[in-house]
This record gives structure tokens, C-alpha cells and sequence, in this order.
């Protein structure tokens, strides 16, 4: 018996309803459309999580798979295995095609099929590895492959008012998540069972919010003691000491989209030095905000930063850049590396730009203080400056927590 290399899903269930409207969708298409006609480019294959979310809706789950998205002129077809059944159909806006496991490079044959005659094609450079590369080559000898990945990001820096109001919402659950973290952070409780509140919390407002939205990958990471000196350090089961110094972070994701909340606090008590630190970096952060407005460089922010740390004597303690941009992106698929505040980014700020500012020092465990200080919140680049969507209180005077 010959099985197929291909199959369709399509009307395999109703088309679920989608995270933004037909029009935001339409709007999308017709970015990366116009750019395809000015650069002649006849198809482009997305193969990022990012980007097949941002154009389609669709979050797939990776598992050692290829998965894809074809854009041209006309159409906007998923690349999906069969392994998912028809729940990329009903996620795609646009098509679905689904490939099979009875035969080998199946994936090559729907791309063939949905880019037939094209001379150019659009793929992301950052994205492709070496072998996909070679694959793409070998089955497409008389195609010409271009990079695709940074106009693409370039657009998706400027978000549209859709996006802009689903960012607000999930900022607001993530204060949600916050306030959970303050509340089961207590002398003897473990990392773990704080994070399992906070999370599970933030989970139970997603669902009430979007009913019809897939629940996927929102967490928090809560950091304790030596734990707190990195940004991304996992969760463990240390149990919560008093005075020590702690690390909330919770992180709402919805359909692909990220946003998050860092906060610094202490268990019961804080030192003359913790408080120090904490208020210089408290300074850095408010003084930060006030420069993300319109027509500010990144580089620019980053060096006028580095010069309070410095006058502190701290810039050799500073972790990382100063905020990155927040969107479609995720610790496990990436980033918009064209809006970071850090001194090799000159990237101008403009309206519908949306950015973080998370300064954040480590002070090594042999001097006093020792622990890692950061605070974060997001802000939306506007016409008259920007609006802060983050609304959970930072500080010494409100997150030195009870016993």
C-alpha cells in the first residue's frame, strides 16, 4: 500500500477563533507583501517560531520536527506534521498543508508544492541551520534564497494598537502573578511552591480572559538567596531564609506573546547595604524610563546608565542590557535583537515601539549585599513620550516583605 507524503486537515473542526482580527491579520501580510515585491521575492518560507506565530497564529510544537509558514503573493499556508492533526488548521489564519512520516523529506515536498515556480525565496538566515540549508539546496537547485529574518523583525518592532492592547492585558496579569509571589513569599517556603502559586494563578486569569485561547508556556522563575545573582537562574526547592534577598519574575504568555514582571525583595528584613543598592538601582530604573521616549538611541540611553552605576561605583556589577523589546518572543525562541538597550544598538526609539527597562546588578557572595538587584517594567513607546503598562510597586518601602 502507498501512503501519502502529504494530506490535508482542512474542516477537521471549525477554524478557532483568532487572537487578533481579520484586519490586524491582513495588515501583517500586506508589511511583509510589499516587501517581497520591492526585493523580488516570490515565496517566503518562515520556519521561526516567531515568525509562523506573527503571520498565522499558529504556536507549534517543535519535538525535532520542521514546521513552516509559505507567504506569497495570494496565499499564507502552514507547514505542519502530521503528528498535530488538524489543530494547525484550525490555528492558521490562512491554509494548512500537513506532511506525513511515511517518507523521507516530506517537508521539502509541501514547500515544493506551495512555492511551485518561484526563482526567489525568502528564508531567515538566523534561523536556518546548516543542514536545513543544505536540504533547502539540494531540492530547490534553481532557487535563490535570501534573508528574510531582519526585515521581518524590523516590522514586527512597531506594534500595531491590537497588539499593543493584548500586551496590556497581559502585563496586567502578570501584577497578577506579582502579588501572588508577594503573598506566598514567606521565612520557610520553598522557591518551588511560590513559582506553582504565581503560576498557576496567572494560568486562571489567561483562561478567564481569552476562554478560547490555547493555555501554553506562561511560568515564573522565584529566586532566593546566591540564586538571585542571574536573571534566568531555574526555580529550586531552597527553603526561603529570613533577610534574605529575593527575585520575583512572572512571565503570561499568550499566543506567542511575552511579557514580563521582575521585581527585587527581601524575606523580613534588608541590611543598610541592601537598601543602598537597592535604592541606586531603583534610581537607575526610574531615571531609565524617563529616556524611553521618541528619538532617544539606544546606545545613547545605555551610556547615560552606565555613568550613574559608575558614579557609584557598580558599572563592573551591571548583569546585562538595560531592556530588551516585547512582543512575539520567548527564553526558548528569541528575541527582537534590533531593539535592545545596550551600547552596540543603535536602534532610534519610535512611537509603537514597546520596551522593558531592567536594570540589574550582581554583587559577588563575598562582599556585603551580595545578591542580584533588578526591577522591570514595560513601557510603550507614544507621540508624547511613553506610557507605562506595568503597574506593580518597587522599592524598599513597599517589597521588604513580612515574616
Amino acid at each position: 500500500m502507498e501512503m501519502p507524503s502529504l494530506q490535508s486537515f482542512a474542516n477537521n473542526g471549525a477554524k478557532a477563533k483568532g487572537t487578533f482580527s481579520d484586519a490586524e491579520m491582513e495588515r501583517r501580510h500586506a508589511s511583509i507583501r510589499r516587501h517581497m515585491a520591492a526585493e523580488d521575492i516570490d515565496a517566503a518560507l518562515f520556519s521561526s517560531y516567531h515568525n509562523i506565530n506573527y503571520y498565522s497564529d499558529f504556536m507549534f510544537c517543535y519535538f525535532g520536527r520542521n514546521y513552516g509558514l509559505v507567504v506569497d503573493q495570494e496565499n499564507v499556508t502552514s507547514i505542519s506534521a502530521g503528528i498535530d492533526g488538524g489543530q494547525p488548521w484550525r490555528r492558521t489564519r490562512g491554509n494548512n498543508i500537513t506532511y506525513t512520516d511515511w517518507q523521507k523529506d516530506n517537508f521539502f515536498k509541501a514547500v515544493a508544492e506551495l512555492t511551485a515556480g518561484a526563482k526567489r525565496i525568502g528564508i531567515e538566515y538566523d534561523h536556518c541551520n546548516l543542514d536545513q540549508l543544505t536540504r533547502l539546496k539540494e531540492a530547490f537547485p534553481q532557487v535563490e534564497f535570501v534573508d528574510i529574518a531582519a526585515p521581518a523583525m524590523r516590522l514586527r518592532m512597531i506594534k500595531s494598537t491590537e497588539e499593543i492592547a493584548h500586551i496590556r492585558q497581559m502585563t496586567r496579569i502578570a501584577d497578577i502573578g506579582g502579588a501572588a509571589c508577594a503573598e506566598a513569599a514567606r521565612v520557610g517556603v520553598s522557591e518551588r511552591e511560590v513559582a506553582l502559586h504565581s503560576t498557576a494563578t496567572m494560568i486562571r486569569e489567561i483562561a478567564k480572559t481569552w476562554p478560547e485561547g490555547e493555555l501554553l508556556d506562561t511560568w515564573t522563575w522565584f529566586q532566593s538567596g546566591l540564586n538571585t545573582d542571574g536573571a534566568h537562574n531555574p526555580v529550586t526547592s531552597r527553603i526561603i531564609e529570613e533577610g534574605d534577598i529575593l527575585s520575583l519574575n512572572c512571565f503570561p504568555m499568550v499566543a506567542g506573546y511575552y511579557v514580563a514582571l521582575e521585581r527585587t525583595l527581601f524575606a523580613g528584613s534588608a541590611t543598610d547595604e541592601n537598601i543602598r543598592l537597592w535604592d541606586v538601582n531603583c534610581r537607575v530604573h526610574d531615571r531609565g524610563k524617563e529616556l524611553l521616549v521618541p528619538g532617544n538611541k539606544c546606545s545613547e540611553i545605555a551610556a547615560e546608565l552606565n555613568e550613574m552605576y559608575a558614579q557609584e561605583d557598580l558599572l563592573q556589577y551591571r548583569s546585562f542590557g538595560y531592556g530588551h523589546s516585547f512582543g512575539v518572543l520567548s527564553h526558548y525562541y528569541g528575541r527582537e535583537a534590533g531593539l535592545e538597550l545596550r551600547e552596540d544598538c543603535e536602534t532610534v526609539l519610535e512611537p509603537g515601539m514597546v520596551i522593558s527597562m531592567e536594570p540589574m546588578i550582581t554583587i559577588p557572595d563575598h562582599l556585603p549585599g551580595a545578591g542580584g538587584y533588578r526591577e522591570h517594567d514595560i513601557l510603550v513607546i507614544n507621540e508624547q513620550g511613553n506610557e507605562n503598562v506595568t503597574g506593580f510597586p518597587y522599592g524598599p518601602e513597599h517589597l521588604i516583605l513580612p515574616r
